[in-house]
């Protein structure tokens, strides 16, 4: 009957009474099984379950000539050969013996006597979780999508955080690749949302954040990340290098949070966005989704963290810099201008994943954008025109050979202008109408705005007057009112003398 196994008994029974020239109903009842069963048995698609399995080869073996005296000692000298590499070095030694057609068959012959004779495999000790004693911590990247912001490609990785008890977790963008700057930034959002610490945190070897790092260097990096978890109260625990699975209830996670992006971003429609910003808010809501998925466990979880520390501890790197004559400074191999009134005075700056804070003593001056290099042998420029304006405007004529001519002009507008100035005008005029209109943006504050307008006048061929893009943008001159003078007839002075006179005597 149906659910119960047929065996080798039974098959044969019905096998006799087909060829007695019952029907397959009337055999399949007298042997205790469906009708449907016995129609596979007599298209030879049902075996019975109590069949032995073959214990014997059907074909001689290929390989028992060289087996024993040139694939086994191999083998046991240096087990992690892989079946391709003997195959190969079978191929050269005994040329046309062995085709490509027999590789399945060595690759299994090797796999058994692997499984036989072969190392001991590394053991996979599935853990219990605790809740409050772990926190995990990795970084990801988007291998199956590819994001862009207003249309260019956002190189980027993601910081992803993980209760291993709860999976509760956090996600950074990270602008630049693996450094302790981001490591440090990525951990404390994650606490401070999180609102408590684990007992212990896990990372991997942190192999990328030491990369290119000297001694000295590298021995301050693990330093500050144990000065880092012990600020938060946490035992700094990390895998051993090469074994990512011992991050695991990290490393696993991953793959469901990228997918979930992917859905995500299918749902939307577009990889595009108009913003970082606006990405990390998809992001975001995409990590409270996975977070209120698993809220009862988290709010068990909640009661066993640890308080925080009243503040924050340094999320950064710090490099001392002095400003140049020409307003800059130099962070790792990229250029920054800052405000000219810097000029020779000795910064700080403080190096965070996306930003520069650079400070004069103890006083904040400026924030800075960062950038980073793409190619290791390339250097990088981030200038701002704003900065140096005010001194180009005295000396427009220095624009022309400045070496940091092109990246003064803010976007492809002004370039565009730059190069129909440089076409239609003479050098020194074109140099001066340019600065002068960069001064203007500056001034007015409407960089975005002048551009689009000089943007339309290239499309008409016009060539841009200063003075009335002045008259047109600049609102902030001081608005001189006109005033109208009536000049009094004389004779009114005539009887402002005759009463004075009259007062005198």
């Amino acid at each position: 009957m149906s659910g119960k196994p047929i065996n080798s008994e039974q098959v044969k029974l019905y096998m006799k009474k087909r060829k007695q020239g019952k029907s397959q109903e009337h055999a399949a009842a007298q042997c205790d099984f469906s009708e449907r069963s016995g129609r596979r048995i007599d298209k030879g698609s049902l075996q019975p379950s109590d069949r032995k399995k073959r214990s014997w080869r059907t074909r001689q073996d290929p390989f028992v000539k060289i087996w024993e005296s040139e694939i086994v000692p191999l083998l046991s000298k240096k087990s992690e050969l892989t079946p391709m590499t003997l195959f190969e070095r079978l191929q050269k030694d005994h040329p046309g013996e062995y085709p490509d057609s027999k590789l399945r068959t060595f690759q299994r012959k090797v796999s058994k006597w692997k499984a036989l004779y072969g190392a001991d495999k590394e053991v996979m000790f599935r853990q219990n979780q605790v809740a409050g004693r772990m926190g995990l911590s990795d970084f990801t990247q988007l291998k199956q999508v590819q994001i862009t912001i207003g249309g260019e490609v956002f190189h980027h990785l993601l910081y992803h955080f993980r209760l291993a008890f709860s999976g509760w977790c956090s996600v950074k963008v990270v602008h630049g690749g693996e450094s302790y700057a981001a490591f440090a930034e990525g951990l404390q959002d994650a606490l401070q949302r999180l609102g408590g610490s684990p007992q212990e945190h896990r990372s991997d070897s942190l192999s990328a954040a030491f990369k290119n790092l000297n001694k000295d260097a590298a021995t301050d990096t693990t330093k500050r990340y144990e000065q880092l978890c012990k600020h938060y109260d946490m035992v700094p625990t990390r895998n051993n290098r090469g074994k990512g699975h011992e991050n695991g209830a990290v490393e696993s996670p991953h793959g469901h949070l990228k997918k979930r992006i992917h859905q995500g971003l299918l749902l939307r429609g577009s990889n595009d966005f108009i913003s970082i910003s606006e990405y990390e808010d998809f992001l975001s809501e995409i990590v409270q989704t996975i977070n209120q998925n698993k809220q009862d466990k988290i709010e068990e979880e909640r009661n066993y963290l640890q308080p925080l520390p009243l503040q924050r501890t340094a999320d950064y790197t710090e490099l001392v810099v002095r400003v140049s004559t020409s307003s800059t400074i130099r962070v790792k191999r990229v250029l920054y201008t800052v405000p000219s009134r810097l000029i020779g005075r000795t910064l700080r700056v403080h190096i965070y994943d996306s930003r520069l804070e650079v400070y004069l003593g103890a006083t904040h001056t400026e924030t800075l954008e960062r950038i980073f290099v793409k190619n290791n042998n390339h250097r990088a420029k981030q200038v701002d025109y704003r900065h140096v304006i005010t001194s180009l405007e005295r000396k427009p004529q220095a624009f022309r050979y400045s070496q940091l001519r092109d990246e003064l002009l803010p976007d492809d507008n002004y370039k565009a202008v730059w190069e129909f100035l440089d076409l239609h005008q003479d050098a020194h005029k074109a140099c001066k109408t340019m600065v002068g209109i960069l001064a203007l943006a500056h001034r007015a504050d409407c960089e975005e705005k002048l551009g689009t307008y000089l943007r339309d006048l290239l499309k008409k061929k016009i060539v841009p007057s200063l003075y009335k893009l002045q008259q047109k943008f600049d609102t902030n001159k001081p608005h001189i009112p006109k005033v109208d003078v009536t000049q009094p007839p004389v004779s009114t002075y005539d009887t402002l003398l005759a009463t004075y006179s009259t007062e005198v005597h």
